[in-house]
């Protein structure tokens, strides 16, 4: 596969993430964060990561998000590396919907992007995103039709996805720009944006 052309943000930007892991106590650093380091070296975007184990996790670090980080409406971007199917996420043995998710976020993603990782495809109906639009508040949400154990869209399509949103927040021209440039692994991972 050819080299990648990531655009280099002039600005600092934020990207905030929540990686679903095995083992919270397992202090092991994940593929997510080194490539979360190195786009913040090379990118100028950084982020604050955070790990779970539980649904519980998942929540506490949503509301560290909203309540304890004074730097919360700098994060436009919400990426979410968790694994499941379709519109199911799946968190310490337990399948959780992409409604269940939508309410725990209720109220508090106005304005932001909804990023899922190609750890679980994302496939809505009409009336889902528009559901989780509705209730979260957010901007909009994206995410991959095709999952992949082989090729995390870390590595590769999200954080061209981050920078070019970045330079240029029109998610429209956004997209119509990555498919562009990076028109086969668009279509190899069936990249999707609801808005």
């Amino acid at each position: 596969m050819s080299e990648l052309e990531v655009p280099i943000t002039d600005v600092e930007n934020f990207i905030y993430c929540l990686e679903v892991v095995a083992d919270i106590e397992n202090e092991e650093t994940t593929e997510v964060l080194t490539i979360l380091e190195d786009i913040a070296l090379h990118q100028n975007i950084t982020s604050i990561y955070k790990a779970c184990d539980t649904i519980e996790g998942l929540e506490e670090s949503l509301s560290y998000l909203l309540y304890d980080d004074h730097n919360f409406k700098g994060y436009e971007i919400i990426y979410l590396v968790l694994p499941g199917e379709a519109n199911n996420l799946l968190i310490n043995g337990y399948y959780y919907s992409i409604e269940e998710i939508a309410e725990l976020f209720e109220g508090k993603m106005n304005g932001k992007v909804i990023h899922f990782a190609n750890k679980k495809i994302l496939d809505l109906t009409d009336e889902e995103s528009q559901y989780f639009l509705d209730v979260t508040g957010a901007r909009a949400i994206s995410g991959y039709g095709h999952p992949s154990e082989k090729m995390t869209s870390a590595f590769t399509i999200d954080r061209v996805f981050f920078s070019l949103f970045y330079e240029n927040d029109d998610l429209k021209e956004v997209v119509e720009r990555m498919f562009y440039k990076h028109y086969q692994l668009c279509k190899l991972l069936d990249f999707r944006l609801y808005y």
